[in-house]
């Protein structure tokens, strides 16, 4: 395998002294995971963060192997990562991406929908911007995984877009997250509690 293309970090994990097992989620391979030697290095630790868009390339030696990657900053999203809202939102849309997704399958649709959320997400003046775009994506990937799913985002007031987020915690715990749901359903449920904060 030699691809190379546009991918957004979901997740970098530690991988040895100085490396990181990258899982990134591209339109034509779906969910990949590689390691990226200096991944934990002074130039490369700012390109790994979960959110980011990046160019990669992944070569792979051998079946079985795990890809190598090599990976260029093409937008970064990191300064959202020091402000607490935008912050829950990024890490809970790149979790449940990277636990809920097989890898090599590809899915174009969520590729770009989970895209077009993080750029909500940095361009919207406050979550009542982005909120129902992010609930939208639920939807999305329940759909694209087969298990239904509203057919739109969320629209309207904070209240409603809540009440839309609450329904559909059933079926992400359910089908997507039934032996993962712990640590990403606690995130969900940071980002939940952040949000009623702001209706209150």
């Amino acid at each position: 395998m030699d691809w190379r293309g546009p991918a957004i970090m979901l997740s970098a994990r530690p991988q040895g002294e100085t490396a990181v097992l990258a899982r990134l989620m591209t339109a034509d391979l779906g969910l990949a995971v590689a390691y990226v030697a200096g991944g934990r290095g002074r130039r490369l630790r700012p390109v790994v963060l979960a959110g980011n868009l990046v160019e990669a390339r992944l070569a792979q030696r051998g079946a079985g192997q795990l890809p190598f990657a090599e990976l260029e900053l093409v937008h970064s999203r990191g300064p959202l990562l020091a402000e607490p809202l935008p912050a829950a939102a990024i890490a809970w849309a790149c979790a449940l991406t990277s636990v809920a997704l097989p890898e090599r399958h590809p899915y174009p649709n969520l590729f770009h929908a989970l895209d077009g959320v993080l750029a909500t997400i940095s361009l919207a003046p406050s979550a009542r911007g982005w909120a129902g775009a992010l609930i939208g994506y639920e939807g999305l990937l329940l759909r694209e995984l087969g298990y239904g799913g509203a057919a739109q985002r969320p629209a309207g007031p904070l209240a409603e877009v809540l009440a839309a987020m609450d329904a559909l915690a059933g079926p992400l715990e359910h089908y997507l997250l039934a032996d993962r749901r712990g640590d990403v359903m606690a995130a969900r449920q940071r980002l939940r509690d952040m949000l009623g904060r702001i209706e209150e």
